[in-house]
């Protein structure tokens, strides 16, 4: 597989030009704080990458499809309701400063509503298919450990993104095979972490982590981007991206499939449903069970295996 930088996707001058001229809009005209106006640039960033990546190369020339595909994209990494209402806020912000500006004719938020979040069944993958996206990242290059230590951990502790992102060299605790994870709420975990995941994790600080570092201070972050700063969630998002599109898997793969897969292989093999809510770090195992959509097949078999009278 080819190495890609998932952290640095360029933008044109001319989305640069539109984002800057609403962000001197909403600060002249608005009078918003600087927080505000923080929230409004990094949510439109966010989106004008995805919107770049996409080959659009200016806001004025997207689709009510790319903003309804982007809201889809915020779900599927696993952002919450409000999160995403708030990405929404910013888009029609700025098109209605757009709009209202002649810069472009239409509104094209005027027919977007926030996605409905459903309990339906999650999306996972086979183990092989797992084991496939994992093969993807060139080990040779210094990018390429690294990225293939992140798809490891991913799956294999079923950490949220943020969890990833935030994680540190010292919440890594080789000898004793855990990682402790601060989820929501900064609250904490300790899940178990494969051979497989610590020994890329060793390969990654050991080979590449130290090319990583550009400044002195790095507030010890595990996983490190070609500016020495934490990962993004969409970062992790183009990576996996990437190497499920190289694995030739011909489904939508998101990263929160890798915990979805994680908890529905850990239940299949047999774990304790109360064992995997404490290893997601689920404070109601209500939320656990959604994972226990077994394939009727499998359940039967295992009925026929190990019921007395099966």
């Amino acid at each position: 597989m080819k190495n890609i930088d998932v952290n640095d996707i360029s933008l044109t001058k001319e989305i640069l030009r539109e984002l800057n001229q609403f962000i001197q809009f909403i600060s002249l005209e608005k009078g918003l704080s600087d927080n505000t106006k923080m929230s409004y640039k990094h949510d439109l960033k966010q989106f004008a990458e995805f919107l770049s990546s996409k080959s659009i190369l200016n806001f004025t020339n997207a689709v009510p499809q790319n903003v309804s595909d982007f809201l889809q994209l915020l779900d599927d990494i696993g952002l919450s309701v409000t999160s995403r209402s708030r990405y929404l806020s910013s888009i029609r912000m700025l098109y209605k400063y757009l709009f209202s500006s002649g810069i472009t004719d239409k509104n094209i938020t005027d027919v977007i509503d926030l996605p409905k979040t459903s309990r339906k069944l999650p999306d996972t993958l086979t183990i092989e298919d797992i084991n496939n996206i994992l093969e993807q990242p060139d080990t040779n290059k210094p990018a390429g450990i690294r990225d293939r230590a992140i798809l490891e951990t991913l799956y294999a502790c079923g950490l949220r993104v943020s969890e990833l992102c935030n994680l540190k060299q010292r919440d890594v605790i080789s000898e004793a095979e855990i990682v402790r994870v601060f989820g929501k709420g900064s609250k904490e975990r300790i899940v178990p972490i494969g051979n497989s995941a610590l020994k890329w994790i060793t390969e990654y600080i050991k080979k590449a982590r130290h090319l990583f570092i550009k400044k002195s201070d790095t507030d010890d972050i595990l996983f490190l981007n070609q500016r020495g700063s934490k990962l993004s969630r969409m970062s992790i998002w183009k990576l996996l991206d990437i190497s499920a599109r190289a694995a030739e898997i011909n489904v939508h793969v998101h990263p929160h499939m890798l915990r979805h897969s994680f908890a529905t292989h850990l239940l299949e093999g047999g774990a304790d449903l109360r064992a995997v809510q404490e290893m997601l770090g689920h404070s109601d195992i209500s939320t656990t069970q959604i994972y226990t959509h077994l394939d009727r097949d499998y359940i039967k078999e295992v009925h026929k295996t190990f019921h007395p009278r099966g």
